[in-house]
């Protein structure tokens, strides 16, 4: 049902959006020249009542029509609209546009798939000109005697209730199903297909409507990213507010605290109540705008608003932000939940559905045209390295046209074709290597969108929906590489250690790098700053920590060292058994993480390495 929904909100958007210029335009034009805007003008203003009646439910009909029945809907979509405009001229037929156009649409495409292979030689225009003039001239007629009218009285109907639920002060009832519907990308369904055309035809009677203010409102999401921004424990998740507030302040992308909702459900609370507060002074004051703030900005939001009404829809705006605020801060001070990287995740899968589509991992476009692939971590040594490693390696039998290598995110260089990275870097590889295609991931070692990545680039296939992963492939081999230079020595090795926090593992692993002569006492620090920017966590009970890009230069000699903690150590959602502290020079430490790709490979040596109390055993295994 959701799903459905989903689609029907979207179906409805792409009529819309695609013409919120022109509802842009006639807003500019009545807050401007109407009799009560800014500058009052006869002449200019004239041109407000054809743009509403006419022009704007001609280009949503033509757009709806093209959609189903490509250009020729488009014709068809736009002759069949007049009828029902025609109709009644005293309101606005937004409501007929959107049934007229898809039903031009359907019926020329209908019309012309019949015609298929039937078509005489020599007749193929005379045909298409006027089947189209005719379709449409019935379709007229139909929406003057029936689809108008059905439509004047649903509008009727609509409006009727806005103005009891205004009258009675019920209106702020309606945040309880806007808030949730944003964040289940059910909005335009309830935006596009409802509160625009009951908010147009206000407009037509007053000038400007609440209609238009109630769900691009930015107060109830401000409040909430700002909630994260002061008070939220996960350091990386705090640190990304700011940006989010920019973005969805200024910018009017709303869909960037969607996943701060996400990662703690309960916070959904917080938006709903400020929008509802919101509406409530906007109601009590008397506050409209005169056309629809696309996107939800506060700068749009503010053309859109009448000159009278501006500091009261700012004191509104301000107001439910601070409600939200002041009702998420609290939540976000005791949230456990998902992390940002997970809520990510879900909106993508969410947001890809409320299109129709399938989010699958892994999933790239021309797989045959991919020849470089970069795996790409912060500071492009460690875990990306690996990754690297492993893909190499299983895909080089039956792609060996693919070149696969590491770097870090700021430094994909500009010949790559596909960027592997986790989740929360996506923005900084987007940034780095504009030109590639991107897939995100959890883990380099064990991520199921590697999985399918691989068959898609082997068998030319797109993937099928993942699976949990049952352990890595044991035909993948990896070559023993000699050792340019002994990394890892047998005082760098320390085994059966107790458990202990994640903070204090890094901690250990930092200082021992620094008491063996690899690492200066500030990289110690840097390999806790590199933990809180994205998880150094794996896969397969491995977590390989070091230091962040600008700390390479306190490295004094590559070196790596090694603890084994067999109860496991907590790096979120996983425990790491095995935990690789990292400082390399150039690519001296590869070599290593080569032979540790191989060694996993082996699920017998991977259980023995966990628990093993032979310091030899673990040297030879890694030398």
């Amino acid at each position: 049902m959701k799903n459905k929904v989903q689609r029907f909100g979207k179906f409805l958007s792409g009529m819309v959006m695609p013409n919120i210029g022109a509802l842009i335009a006639f807003g500019f034009l009545a807050a401007l020249f109407i009799d009560t805007g800014w500058i009052p003008n006869k002449g200019f203003s004239s041109m407000v009542g054809p743009m509403l009646t006419y022009l704007i439910p001609v280009l949503i009909a033509s757009t709806g029509g093209r959609m189903i029945g490509g250009d020729r809907g488009r014709v068809v979509g736009a002759i069949a609209v007049i009828g029902a405009i025609m109709s009644n001229t005293d309101i606005t037929m937004l409501m007929a546009a959107m049934v007229m156009g898809p039903l031009a649409g359907f019926c020329i495409k209908k019309f012309d798939e019949s015609m298929e292979g039937h078509m005489p030689a020599g007749f193929e225009m005379l045909i298409n000109n006027f089947s189209a003039g005719l379709i449409g001239m019935v379709l007229a007629m139909l929406g003057y005697v029936a689809i108008g009218p059905i439509m004047s009285a649903i509008l009727a109907v609509l409006s009727s209730g806005v103005n009891v639920l205004v009258e009675r002060g019920l209106l702020p009832l309606v945040s309880i199903f806007i808030e949730p519907a944003k964040v289940l990308f059910l909005n335009n369904a309830i935006n596009h297909g409802v509160f625009t055309p009951i908010a147009t035809a206000q407009v037509t009677e007053t000038g400007k409507s609440i209609m238009y203010m109630l769900e691009p409102n930015p107060g109830p999401g401000l409040g909430v990213l700002l909630a994260y921004m002061f008070f939220c424990k996960d350091k990386a998740t705090k640190d990304s507010a700011p940006g989010a507030v920019i973005i969805h302040l200024l910018g009017g992308i709303h869909e960037i605290y969607f996943p701060y909702i996400l990662m703690n459900p309960v916070v959904l609370i917080a938006p709903i109540l400020g929008s509802f507060v919101g509406i409530f002074w906007f109601n009590m004051m008397g506050c409209g705008l005169v056309g629809p703030a696309s996107p939800g900005s506060i700068i749009a939001y503010m053309m859109m608003t009448p000159g009278p009404d501006m500091l009261k829809v700012i004191v509104g705006v301000l107001i439910s932000a601070g409600v939200s605020f002041a009702v998420a801060a609290p939540l976000v001070k005791m949230a456990g939940g998902k992390s940002l990287e997970e809520a990510q995740s879900e909106m993508a899968a969410m947001k890809a559905e409320a299109k129709g589509q399938t989010v699958v991992p892994g999933s790239v476009e021309k797989a045959d045209t991919i020849k470089k692939i970069v795996f790409a971590c912060d500071a492009g040594m460690g875990s990306s390295a690996m990754g690297a490693t492993k893909f190499r390696n299983r895909i080089k039998v039956n792609r060996p046209d693919i070149t696969v290598i590491n770097t870090s995110v700021d430094n994909i260089p500009s010949d790559c074709d596909l960027a592997v990275v986790q989740t929360t870097l996506a923005d900084r590889a987007r940034k780095s290597a504009p030109q590639a295609q991107l897939i995100t991931i959890g883990n380099f070692l064990a991520d199921p969108a590697l999985d399918a990545l691989y068959v898609e680039l082997t068998t030319g296939d797109a993937p099928a929906a993942p699976t949990e992963p049952t352990g890595e492939n044991t035909d993948i081999t990896i070559p023993d590489v000699p050792m340019k230079k002994q990394v890892i020595i047998a005082d760098g090795i320390k085994l059966s250690r107790t458990p202990v926090t994640k903070e204090e593992a890094i901690q250990a692993a930092g200082e021992l790098l620094k008491d063996l002569g690899y690492v200066d006492e500030t990289y110690v620090a840097a390999m806790q700053e590199r933990e809180k920017l994205v998880s150094t966590y794996i896969g397969m009970g491995v977590a390989i920590p070091h230091g962040t890009t600008q700390a390479k230069g306190t490295v004094k000699k590559t070196g790596i060292v090694f603890f084994q903690y067999p109860e496991g150590v907590d790096f979120g959602a996983e425990k790491a058994q095995l935990v690789f502290g990292i400082a390399g020079i150039g690519d001296e430490h590869l070599e290593l993480l080569s032979k540790l790709c191989s060694l996993l490979e082996d699920p017998v040596r991977l259980e023995t390495l966990k628990t093993t109390k032979d310091v030899n055993w673990v040297l030879e295994q890694l030398s």
